[in-house]
């Protein structure tokens, strides 16, 4: 892995504070094509996307999501696709849907940031209100949003991590070889 890409995933951070700097078209549609690179179960391609660009929509949304702090220029909404699940069989209790909206929610952000964007999740909203702002059909549910926009100035959210002083998490203090140890 080369050290240049290796600091972009270190330097990604969710971007709680964005400015009213308009996104350009193009950078959105990169956000979204490497949505479609991100990792699917089976490669069945679950996960479908609605982007919203338009402010009054956006403000409706803000209005049913406790968890957005951020004031995005942008919001894609993470659906699943329910009927897709059915055609390829998924069970009931197959979580692989929702694991690709995580990994599609990752290669979104990562995107986003190497563009200079910031972005962040949310999870906490009203999906009925969300389905029927966005006047979703009854087989797509909204399970993530992904705020996006440029980085305020000298953000909060911005700054280096400061390491816990009680304890340093590193790859090594959250993985075990061979068998889990006590």
């Amino acid at each position: 892995m080369s050290e240049k890409f290796l600091s972009m995933i270190k330097s990604r951070r969710v971007i709680r504070e964005l400015d009213d700097r308009p996104i350009d078209d193009e950078q959105l549609v990169k956000i979204l094509e490497s949505a479609r690179w991100a990792p699917a179960g089976g490669n069945q391609r679950t996960n479908r996307f609605v982007a919203i660009q338009n402010p009054e929509i956006i403000q409706l949304l803000r209005m049913f999501s406790p968890g957005m702090f951020q004031n995005p220029q942008a919001i894609i909404l993470v659906c699943i696709d329910w009927d897709v699940a059915a055609a390829n069989q998924f069970a009931e209790t197959d979580q692989t849907a929702f694991i690709d909206v995580g990994a599609t929610m990752q290669t979104m952000m990562l995107a986003a940031h190497s563009m200079g964007l910031g972005s962040g999740p949310v999870t906490s909203f009203s999906k009925d209100a969300v389905r029927i702002v966005l006047n979703l059909p009854a087989n797509l549910s909204p399970e993530m949003m992904i705020c996006v926009g440029h980085p305020a100035p000298k953000s909060v959210s911005q700054l280096p991590m400061r390491p816990n002083p009680k304890k340093r998490v590193t790859w090594q203090s959250l993985t075990d070889w061979d068998r889990f140890k006590d």
